[in-house]
């Protein structure tokens, strides 16, 4: 059936890639900071340990709203570990990390999540696709304040 929402099929394609690799990257810093959650050590234990849980589970309620933008593009989202590795701008994290290392990992891991929606913002204005940008303008929020407060733990004033 064809899909007729006011965007046309390359803008709906652009933007479709552009947010798979916003999926891949989200769902690589969402893996990571679990992750994290779970092998974080020292004296700040309990205070990131609760930090990175509140931050991986916003994480993964926003991967079913961006998958479910791909969808509504008329493309399909990937769903696979492989195919997130291949689109993701983030490496995965080792489980030993020191917790100093996994806050500048994190702060590197959301700063890159925010590059990657603002590459797809351009894609989406050129559809006139106000849905996706309102999608990528919530995103940008969350993953600069988050920057801005892994990057305050880092601090040593």
């Amino acid at each position: 059936m064809t899909l007729e929402i006011g965007i046309p099929e390359k803008n709906r394609k652009e933007t479709a890639e552009g947010l798979s690799r916003l999926l891949a990257d989200s769902y690589i810093l969402y893996q990571n900071t679990h992750n994290f959650h779970w092998n974080v050590e020292g004296p700040m234990f309990n205070t990131l340990h609760q930090m990175f849980m509140v931050q991986y589970t916003e994480i993964w309620n926003a991967l079913d709203l961006i998958a479910e933008r791909i969808r509504s593009l008329g493309h399909y989202a990937p769903g696979s570990y492989k195919r997130y590795v291949k689109l993701s701008t983030i490496a995965e994290a080792e489980e030993e990390v020191p917790a100093k290392e996994m806050i500048k990992q994190l702060l590197q891991g959301h700063e890159a999540v925010a590059k990657t929606a603002r590459s797809v913002f351009p894609l989406a204005e050129a559809g006139n696709d106000e849905a996706t940008c309102d999608l990528l303008t919530q995103r940008l929020q969350v993953h600069e304040k988050t920057a801005w407060m892994l990057r305050a733990l880092l601090n040593d004033r």
